[in-house]
């Protein structure tokens, strides 16, 4: 009888496994994930029920570590300072070998996304951007391929010196903020992650609908979310399969709905080729270097 006792206990122990969230493990530190109001802005009520989300799924407190650009989440991710990071390609690719893809985003169903070349929505004149000499530009952030890096192939398409061709330029550190400069007319152009804007048509379409979008271009892989080089392969597995999860149970279904996404998946590291041959440019020396860009 004492052993039917017990075989009934791992049953129920099993099963409870089996319904039940992990149990967080109070001793282990937290799972720290770098991220920046590039992609992500004026968002804590969100963040606050996805951390919540992912300490059910991976059985760890999860820590939102928030910098102001690109730069700065990746010199915490390569000092050990963060486990993981929602990053642009480009940043990838610039330190890819010490940052390693975990996952990519769907968007649209793909891993893809377009840069976009936006200007106010009263502006009929503009159709490239050559049309913007002697003008305001604003740009997102300096490691950011739709923010920068991918202004610069346009620049140089249309064979003009981008060291002369804008009056001014400016970086807002964040793809929304891009949009209000341009909807404002602070900028008479800027540069933008076309998730972004589609996300803000959706959200603030009060904002978008004062913007036109003038140029899109070919895809690019969607920002991923990378592991630093102290993620230990628990942790990332761990992570890796919360994320991919996201898709099949609804609370994870109601999250991806507020940023627009379809879920996430395996990133394939080719996704990032178009990226690096414009970073290849920038190495060359045929596109600048960006600003106050991040050496490890």
């Amino acid at each position: 009888m004492r052993q039917g006792y017990i075989w009934i206990g791992v049953v129920l122990v099993w099963l409870a496994g089996l319904a039940g969230p992990v149990m967080a493990d109070e001793d282990a530190p937290p799972l720290r994930i770098g991220l920046t109001p590039v992609i992500l802005e004026d968002q804590l009520s969100f963040l606050d029920e996805w951390q919540v989300y992912l300490e059910e799924k991976v059985g760890r407190e999860v820590r939102f570590v928030r910098r102001n650009s690109y730069g700065e989440v990746v010199d915490l991710a390569l000092r050990g300072r963060i486990d993981f990071a929602w990053l642009c390609g480009y940043p990838y690719v610039q330190h890819e070998g010490r940052l390693d893809l975990l996952a990519v985003p769907l968007f649209e169903s793909a891993p893809l996304y377009r840069a976009y070349l936006i200007v106010p929505a009263d502006d009929d004149q503009t159709e490239s951007i050559s049309d913007l000499a002697g003008r305001v530009f604003a740009y997102s952030d300096p490691n950011s391929n739709s923010g920068w890096l991918y202004g610069q192939q346009l620049l140089d398409e249309a064979g003009v010196d981008p060291e002369r061709f804008f009056r001014r330029t400016f970086f807002t550190f964040s793809h929304r903020k891009v949009v209000e400069a341009v909807a404002e007319r602070v900028a008479h152009g800027g540069l933008v992650d076309g998730y972004v804007w589609e996300t803000l048509a959706r959200s603030r379409p009060d904002l978008t609908e004062r913007t036109r979008v003038v140029h899109r271009s070919e895809h690019f892989g969607f920002p991923p979310l990378v592991a630093s080089p102290g993620a230990t392969a628990d942790e990332r597995n761990a992570l890796r399969e919360a994320l991919f999860g996201m898709g099949q149970d609804t609370e994870g279904q109601a999250l991806l709905e507020k940023l627009n996404l379809e879920g996430f998946r395996a990133a394939d590291d080719e996704l990032y080729d178009g990226i690096r041959a414009l970073k290849r440019l920038v190495d060359v020396g045929r596109f600048p270097e960006p600003p106050d860009s991040y050496e490890p």
